[in-house]
């Protein structure tokens, strides 16, 4: 039964549940749609990135012998969403069924939800298991709480994955968190590791070009893009940081300075988020590093707690709470946000309203 195979441009991962289904008879649809492009003004950087990674991702598909029905943006009249997309998919190989993996936001689920009536299909959703924690034992750790602290859900975390844990079940070195260990100031004359960059190929510029004809007025400057787009660069980058930046990354992860925008970060989230990396590689590579003692215990901590902590922390509390969780605003703000939000030119628009600039004091 030929099936039609939906990637969405967070899914980037060889091993996402719904390849592990793909047979030689089915077909994979990737789409570059307007209304995931537009929904906000994203970051030229954002859409350089994820366009040009799903297009690099669709090459390997089809050098692996996957049928790969590709839609670059304004390609084709008339496909403005995803669904447009299978309906044009639809129309041109004929398959039996819908099968996609669960994806990452509530305003989209809700559209792949609808497939199935919509197309009057069978549709298969599958069960995201790229994350460490899934939706319903997220739900069950929060069934029978009165407070749903981040520091608790880590703590699971760290005895379900076993990442920089001893015996008994105790965590290495003695104490769970290491947080009041990475909120050194850096010495002013400090500088900072700069993470890994890449030069690219004709694939990355055709997107360049193609995000300043149809997204001018988003925010950035598409030119200066140095990202990588592929798993095999965002290892490299990740490496890097492992093996460059780590050591400091503990001490001075909240740390600021002037001109230094990146100090020790790794800059990897956004390939984590597009399925460029994967968390548990990430995390055994920086566990590793601990181990053979190029790092503290508060830097290889202070990394994972980000990523199984707050990172699976911040998506199931995101699925408890949909859909109401978008409307709330405990602090009751009102102001639009400013000019300077979007264009970065912070201290012009600040003395021009006669605010004072933040000294961070």
């Amino acid at each position: 039964m030929p099936k039609l195979i939906v990637i969405l441009g967070d899914q980037l991962s060889p091993a996402l549940a719904s390849l592990r289904q793909a047979t030689p008879d089915d077909v994979i649809l990737m789409a570059e749609v307007k209304s995931e492009a537009s929904y906000v003004k994203h970051h030229k950087h954002k859409i350089i990135f994820l366009f040009s990674a799903m297009r690099h991702f669709a090459a390997v598909l089809r050098q692996q012998g996957f049928n790969v029905c590709y839609l670059e943006y304004a390609s084709q009249p008339g496909i403005h969403s995803m669904t447009d997309a299978v309906q044009f998919a639809l129309a041109q190989y004929p398959v039996e069924q819908l099968v996609i993996t669960e994806c990452g936001e509530y305003r989209l689920q809700q559209e792949l939800l609808s497939w199935q009536t919509h197309f009057n299909l069978p549709v298969t959703m599958l069960e995201d298991d790229r994350f460490i924690c899934s939706l319903s034992m997220f739900a069950q750790w929060a069934s029978d709480r009165q407070q749903l602290r981040m520091e608790y859900f880590y703590r699971l975390m760290r005895r379900h994955t076993g990442l920089l844990m001893g015996s008994n079940q105790q965590p290495v070195g003695g104490q769970w968190n290491f947080d009041k260990e990475n909120r050194k100031a850096c010495p002013p004359d400090m500088l900072q590791i700069p993470p890994l960059t890449f030069n690219h190929a004709e694939i990355t510029t055709t997107v360049i070009r193609l995000v300043n004809q149809h997204f001018s007025d988003h925010p950035g400057i598409a030119e200066n893009f140095q990202y990588a787009v592929t798993g095999k660069d965002a290892r490299k980058a990740f490496l890097h940081f492992v093996e460059q930046q780590l050591a400091k990354f503990g001490d001075y992860q909240d740390a600021m300075l002037l001109d230094q925008p990146f100090l020790f970060h790794s800059i990897c989230s956004m390939y984590l988020n597009a399925g460029l990396l994967d968390v548990r590689w990430m995390c055994q590579k920086v566990e590793a590093a601990f181990k053979a003692e190029q790092v503290s215990l508060n830097a290889a901590e202070g990394f994972i707690r980000q990523v199984i902590g707050w990172r699976e922390y911040v998506r199931g509390l995101y699925w408890l709470k949909m859909p109401d969780y978008s409307n709330n605003n405990y602090l009751n703000a009102q102001r639009p946000l400013p000019g300077y939000y979007w264009h970065g030119n912070t201290e012009d628009a600040l003395y021009a309203t006669g605010d004072q600039p933040n000294t961070g004091v």
